[in-house]
């Protein structure tokens, strides 16, 4: 028969090799987990054309919303009401700032201005990982934002008259995928 001595010498030897061997698990799953890449996430970006301009003096280059466009404005605020937006930028004209407002006011966000013609879209991506963002834009560049997003030409440039699609880009681990939607607005027009 074994002692007492011999029987808590036994056990605690046990007890050693299990943490032993416990210690070793958790070390190959930590260097596991350091190897995993860090971009893993969900980023969503939607985009939009400003809402519609004031066509009154076409000699202005930079012309405010007119009324049916601050309605606009007001329904893309409406629609992404219960998106919590991590971030919302603009062009630096009246027309997409005054689109982009309502959005920022009710989500309490500041507006950050973009030049499309000089976007690393990378470094754009990088900075705005696993976030929910606004993109507000023209005819030509929403459509170009977006296959810029996408790494493909999927999207042209929009008619003129549509003031009403949403693209919503989403970047899950770094695959893209898109969708473009019509939103219609019956926003009054200026009496």
């Amino acid at each position: 028969m074994m002692n007492r001595s011999t029987m808590k010498l036994i056990k605690l030897a046990f007890l050693l090799s299990l943490f032993i061997s416990f210690t070793n698990c958790k070390e190959d799953k930590k260097e596991e987990t350091e190897a995993m890449p860090t971009e893993a996430g969900i980023s969503t970006f939607y985009l939009v054309r400003h809402a519609e301009k004031d066509r009154s003096d076409d000699q202005n280059p930079d012309p405010e919303l007119t009324q049916k466009g601050y309605g606009r404005a007001m329904h893309w605020a409406e629609i992404l009401r219960d998106i919590p937006l991590d971030a919302i930028y603009s062009t630096d004209y009246n027309r997409t700032s005054m689109t982009a407002s309502p959005t920022s006011v009710k989500q309490d966000i500041d507006v950050q201005y973009y030049d499309p013609q000089n976007v690393d879209i990378e470094q754009f991506k990088t900075d705005n990982l696993n976030k929910n963002v606004l993109v507000v834009g023209h005819s030509n560049t929403t459509p170009n934002f977006a296959n810029q997003l996408l790494g493909e030409d999927l999207y042209y440039q929009l008619d003129d008259s549509d003031n009403g699609s949403l693209f919503i880009v989403q970047i899950v681990n770094g695959v893209a995928t898109s969708q473009q939607i019509h939103f219609d607005c019956n926003c009054p027009e200026r009496d």
